[in-house]
């Protein structure tokens, strides 16, 4: 059992702050976004390590439990996962025991401290990531969850540094992309676009993270798209 606290999971243990708010705010972008046919399976990614990707799954995944939707985390990042330690798990069995061990869901994910909340930790952390990622049983795995629960949200790998993040957009109904607006450089972001668009990924959204707006270091300005649409300036959060 890890002993880092939960402090990232700021919609849990603050609800009337703005990061809490913000991200209720996207929670409700996203099923407005869907009205015809909803997300139930989102992959939450970044353009590098370190934007704040993890957190922010884990956020979402709060306040859409919160709502009353049965949720349940995939964390997919099988070369450094982090979910296990946002929410104080262990990470003995998860992901890799699913597809190489043939495991059941069932059997693996487990509750949090959140009501309608579940997590599937990574598992081992195998020597073959990209291989695991793009099989048949991952498809299944998130299929299955699908089944199972309300939304999936799966945590991948940036996608400039590894293909694991396109490999897993091929399996979800949509992305949502995090970029670090105080680092990440603009003709990184357009690249990982253009490689998610190379596998017929649907962008549902971008989210900028770390934008100071107005002076303030905790709420800002993002923008939030919808597929082809037309781009719309919402209220989001910095992590």
């Amino acid at each position: 059992m890890s002993s880092e606290p939960k402090e990232k999971i700021v919609s849990f243990s603050d609800p009337r702050s703005p990061y809490a708010e913000a991200f209720r705010t996207l929670r409700t972008n996203l099923s407005f976004s869907g009205v015809d046919k909803p997300y139930r399976t989102i992959l939450i990614t970044s353009t590098f390590p370190a934007e704040g990707k993890s957190s922010t799954c884990a956020n979402l995944g709060v306040v859409m439990a919160q709502a009353g939707q049965r949720v349940v985390i995939l964390d997919c990042d099988l070369r450094k996962p982090t979910q296990h330690k946002i929410f104080n798990l262990t990470s003995t069995i998860g992901v890799t025991n699913i597809v190489v061990s043939d495991m059941k869901l069932d059997q693996v994910a487990q509750p949090t401290e959140i009501e309608n909340l579940h997590v599937v930790t990574s598992g081992p952390i195998p020597p073959n990531p990209s291989e695991l990622v793009g099989s048949k049983k991952m498809a299944a795995l998130i299929s299955t969850a699908g089944e199972a629960y309300d939304i999936v949200l799966v945590d991948s790998p940036p996608v400039v540094t590894v293909t694991d993040a396109s490999l897993l957009s091929t399996m979800v109904d949509g992305v949502l992309l995090l970029v670090k607006t105080a680092s990440t450089k603009i003709e990184m972001v357009q690249e990982s676009k253009a490689l998610l668009e190379r596998v017929n990924a649907k962008i549902i959204g971008v989210i900028l993270n770390q934008v100071d707006a107005n002076g303030s270091n905790y709420y800002y300005q993002y923008y939030y798209y919808y597929g082809d649409r037309d781009k719309r300036k919402l209220p989001g959060v910095a992590m």
